[in-house]
């Protein structure tokens, strides 16, 4: 059974994946309205990874004897100034992220609650792949600045993105 702390800390952490999901859904309609159809493609994958990441603690809540409640999402912002903006906003956001996955896996095991922990090394491993990937973007689109062909062929590549 889950500790109070643990489960009202838990479903916070739902609320900010479901929040993820609305910002990356945000960037996908920016990128959409700024015809970078690839940028949009990858932003709306992201945002199906966000729920799943929601659902899983969902589920996991759930698969304790907790009680999972959702909690109201805030608007994501819905300009950006360029790729370059959306992409350091995103790595930004990641990197809010994995400081609350770090704080939630802190009170786990401050709780000796071991199985949150346990459950808990799967999204601590997540967001080190979420922060390399966008920050490879980043790093990308800083190399080629405001130029237009460049910026076309990473939209083509990240377009390639494989659903998950």
């Amino acid at each position: 059974m889950l500790s109070q702390k643990i489960q009202d800390a838990l479903n916070e952490q739902i609320k900010d994946e479901f929040y993820s999901a609305y910002l990356y859904l945000a960037m996908s309609a920016y990128s959409e309205a700024t015809n970078l159809p690839g940028f949009a493609r990858w932003m709306r994958l992201q945002g199906q990874e966000e729920v799943s990441h929601a659902m899983k603690l969902f589920d996991y809540i759930n698969d304790r004897g907790g009680r999972a409640l959702l909690g109201a999402i805030d608007r994501p912002p819905a300009e950006f100034k360029s790729p370059l903006d959306l992409f350091e906003q995103a790595l930004e956001h990641e990197r809010q992220i994995t400081g609350k996955i770090h704080a939630l896996y802190q009170l786990a095991t401050q709780t000796n609650d071991y199985p949150t922990q346990v459950m808990l090394h799967w999204f601590i491993e997540e967001q080190v792949e979420e922060e390399k990937s966008a920050s490879q973007i980043v790093a990308q689109l800083k190399l080629v600045g405001d130029h237009i062909p460049p910026i076309l062929m990473m939209d083509h590549r990240l377009g390639q993105r494989a659903g998950e």
